[in-house]
């Protein structure tokens, strides 16, 4: 696959009078006083694991996270980006990959291929809502960061580097966070393969412009999600195998969150048929 070096600075020409406005907006907003105040995290895995159960069973929702601008937050942990993160840290074949030098990956819908790969995902849809806080600042809204965000298909495969799928790319992508930290990704709910609970990959970035080089990311982390949303999801056509991965393994044995979720386990709306919303508060020390 060729490799493009002025990928992302192309793509950040066009974006550059947006996150101007981005940045007065943010300015007007640090002003309301009568905000009220939320802390970060998706709570304990008990009420988490609840209060999802309920929420999975109803209709897709488009909410967003909260926008807390005082008090205190945790930061989330900071975890292993995985054998398969296309970042340019690590080769596959005796090639470098890195996708985050590719035209077309900055992009909010990461179900397709780019930058002349072909092919798409398939699978149940999911839509990704993160908002960013700086945990050293107040909990205040990280507004103008990047994440790099990826995960594995429905069969847990990773494009770039599986049998199969290495001429795909999908699934990848990067997005900027809006005036109140927060960005959105479309893509599929990944499976579950074997010896992991399923998750979602991300880094997240002091800017856009250094989201161009792994070297400048702040804070490598994952995302997993409730049981019984995983339960529910796995049930649909094309995540056989996920069923029998996800009964061999469960939280207290993965080798991520084995020290516990509270704060990386996501918040899950809506059902199989019409797709997931799922949110997660993330603090950084920005």
């Amino acid at each position: 696959m060729e490799l493009h070096d002025h990928g992302l600075a192309s793509d950040l020409e066009m974006m550059r009078q947006a996150a101007d406005r981005r940045k007065v907006l943010r300015w007007l907003l640090a002003g309301a006083a009568t905000l009220p105040l939320v802390s970060c995290g998706g709570g304990s895995d008990a009420s988490s694991t609840a209060a999802s159960s309920g929420a999975s069973t109803g209709t897709s929702g488009m909410g967003t996270a909260a926008t807390p601008t005082t008090g205190a937050c945790t930061v989330i942990p900071e975890e292993t980006g995985g054998p398969y993160p296309a970042d340019g840290t690590n080769t596959n074949g005796g090639s470098i990959i890195n996708v985050l030098n590719q035209s077309g990956v900055v992009r909010s819908d990461i179900r397709a291929s780019f930058n002349g790969a072909t092919g798409a995902a398939a699978g149940v849809p999911l839509t990704i809502r993160l908002q960013l806080l700086n945990a050293s600042g107040n909990c205040a809204s990280l507004a103008g960061y990047a994440v790099y965000l990826w995960h594995c298909d429905r069969e847990g495969l990773y494009s770039l580097y599986s049998s199969g799928v290495t001429a795909q790319n999908y699934l990848r992508g990067v997005q900027e966070t809006d005036s109140t930290g927060n960005l959105a990704f479309t893509t599929i709910f990944p499976g579950c393969y074997a010896g992991r609970m399923p998750h979602v990959h991300f880094e997240v970035y002091p800017s856009l412009a250094k989201a161009a080089s792994a070297a400048n990311r702040i804070k490598t982390s994952q995302f997993t999600f409730p049981m019984a949303t995983l339960n529910e999801v796995y049930a649909a056509s094309g995540y056989t195998a996920s069923v029998r991965n996800l009964a061999q393994i469960s939280y207290a044995t993965d080798n991520v969150f084995s020290d516990g979720t509270s704060l990386q386990m996501a918040a899950v709306t809506g059902n199989a048929t019409d797709g997931y919303v799922v949110t997660l508060t993330v603090a950084v020390n920005g």
